[in-house]
C-alpha cells in the first residue's frame, strides 16, 4: 500500500526534503525545557531581516552550552555536573541536561549567540532569495528518418 502525504501531489516536484524536515520537527524535544522565545527584530532599509531566539538558560555557564549548526538545523545543548561537594537539604533546582533544535529554512544564516543574565541569545539572520525569471526555448521536432 502507497502511503499519501501532503507532499505526494504530483504538482509539488522535489519537495521530498520539506517532508522530511516536517517529519523531524514532530520528533524533536516535546519536553519544553528550556523555554524560549523567537523574535522578530527587523530590517534596516538596505540589510536582511533580522530573528532571535532567546532561551531561558539560567544556571549554565558558556562551557557548558553548546550551539551548533548541523544539516540545516540549528541545535542548542546544555550540560550540568552535579556537584559532588553540596550537601542538600532540599534540592529544588536540578542540574539537567537538554536539547532544542530549531529546524533553519533555506537562506537562514546564524550569526551570533550570546549568554547574559541566564538569557542565552540566538541570532539568525534571513537573507531573501534572488527572484529570477527564465524563458525556456521550446525546440523543433526533428523530422522521423
Amino acid at each position: 500500500m502507497t502511503r499519501m502525504t501532503l507532499m505526494s501531489s504530483p504538482l509539488l516536484l522535489g519537495f521530498e526534503e520539506i517532508e522530511r524536515l516536517i517529519e523531524r520537527v514532530g520528533k524533536g524535544g516535546a519536553d519544553g525545557y528550556p523555554p524560549y522565545n523567537i523574535e522578530r527584530i527587523g530590517r534596516s532599509e538596505s540589510g536582511p531581516e533580522t530573528l532571535r531566539i532567546t532561551l531561558a538558560v539560567a544556571g549554565f555557564k558558556r562551557d557548558q552550552l553548546d550551539v551548533l549548526v548541523e544539516d540545516n538545523q540549528l541545535i542548542v545543548r546544555g550540560k550540568q555536573e552535579d556537584d559532588q561537594h553540596r550537601q542538600y537539604l532540599h534540592r529544588g533546582i536540578a542540574a539537567r541536561q537538554f536539547q532544542r533544535t530549531f529546524v533553519l529554512a533555506e537562506g537562514i544564516e546564524v550569526r551570533a549567540a550570546d549568554l547574559e543574565h541566564g538569557l542565552l541569545t540566538v541570532d539568525l539572520v534571513r537573507h531573501e532569495p534572488d527572484r529570477m525569471v527564465r524563458r525556456i526555448e521550446i525546440g523543433r521536432q526533428k523530422p522521423a528518418s
